[in-house]
């Protein structure tokens, strides 16, 4: 076994994917108030220290209040840039070789921003990464489950104007008191339309909403997930279907899922056969990206180098990406892995 330092480092470099990113959630404070600063308007906090003392939260709805907040900086395609990029460069010193990054059009309509302008500014940035770091992409647009299903429908006809250039859409936001039923109607055109389909299930929701967002939405994929083990009949289901799930453990600890990285069932979803995946959620306002991710449920669950070869395999394979570019990542995974 390799000291810590060399673990971190061999988690680091690892190829791998990250498949549950929200780009808002990726605005670090430092680049919150440059923005406020450069389009002339008011910034939540009035410095950077004050920006990080307030990401402390009590649940899942204490969060989305600052994080919409912070997201209020965001007006022209050149901000939507600017975050896409300082993410995605981040990236590229961490190992990431493919991403699938949320973004919420809602969060921004509401305030004014025409949908055009921040997926423009996102697409020109995951483009320029591509051609500048080689990483792959298909970007998901979330639809706002504490929003009307109406609203959702409305936001689905805006994205058919620029065809080709979402690969799917998801559903985060609130769980509680929003089950996957309510938009059951905007999914079913979705999967009309040939897109991707993924859904925040089974964080504050029971495991019957995992169970819901499969039947009722037709999701490929389970975004959070963990309370799957709460029922023997959802994790058989998801095991004998190879439904992946994006699970995110710095935030289901900031966000008391689980009240220590400790009592993370990660393990225990990896030991049951499930085909779990490790990912950030909105790393700027959670105390860490992939790599701190990874690291600390290898601290908390005495997980080995071969458990971190396995998750990053797994990125690969719940990826929307094809078979083969699937199977070149997977062999560069084995390839570094080897030479470790």
């Amino acid at each position: 076994m390799q000291d810590r330092a060399g673990f971190e480092e061999f988690v680091r470099q690892l190829p791998k994917a990250e498949l549950h990113v929200h780009l808002e959630g990726t605005l670090e404070p430092e680049l919150m108030l440059a923005l406020a600063e450069r389009n002339g308007i008011a910034a939540p906090f009035p410095d950077v220290d004050t920006a990080r003392a307030a990401y402390d939260f009590a649940d899942l709805q204490s969060f989305l209040d600052l994080y919409y907040a912070g997201a209020d900086v965001l007006r022209t395609e050149q901000d939507f840039y600017d975050l896409t990029r300082a993410y995605l460069t981040r990236a590229a010193q961490e190992g990431i070789r493919h991403v699938e990054p949320f973004f919420d059009p809602q969060t921004h309509v509401v305030r004014g921003v025409p949908f055009g302008v921040a997926l423009a500014g996102i697409l020109l940035a995951l483009e320029d990464a591509e051609e500048d770091f080689g990483i792959t992409y298909r970007l998901i647009m979330c639809f706002l489950r504490d929003m009307p299903a109406d609203d959702a429908t409305h936001t689905l006809h805006t994205a058919r104007l620029y065809p080709h250039r979402i690969a799917g859409v998801g559903l985060d936001s609130a769980e509680l008191g929003n089950p996957p039923e309510k938009f059951a109607g905007v999914f079913a055109e979705a999967a009309e339309l040939g897109y991707r389909r993924v859904a925040h299930a089974g964080e504050e929701g029971p495991a019957s909403f995992i169970t819901d967002a499969l039947d009722m939405l037709g999701v490929e994929r389970i975004d959070h997930g963990v309370r799957c083990l709460d029922d023997p009949a959802v994790v058989a289901r998801l095991v004998a279907e190879r439904v992946p799930l994006t699970v995110c453990p710095l935030s289901n600890v900031k966000l008391r899922v689980f009240d220590e990285m400790a009592a993370h069932p990660l393990k225990r979803m990896m030991d049951a056969g499930l085909l779990v995946t490790v990912n950030s959620d909105d790393p700027a306002y959670f105390g860490g990206y992939l790599t701190e991710n990874f690291m600390a449920v290898a601290d908390a669950l005495d997980l080995t180098l071969a458990d971190m070869t396995a998750l990053a395999k797994n990125s690969f394979a719940a990826s929307f990406i094809d078979d083969a570019l699937k199977a070149t990542y997977i062999a560069e995974v084995d390839a570094y892995s080897a030479g470790a």
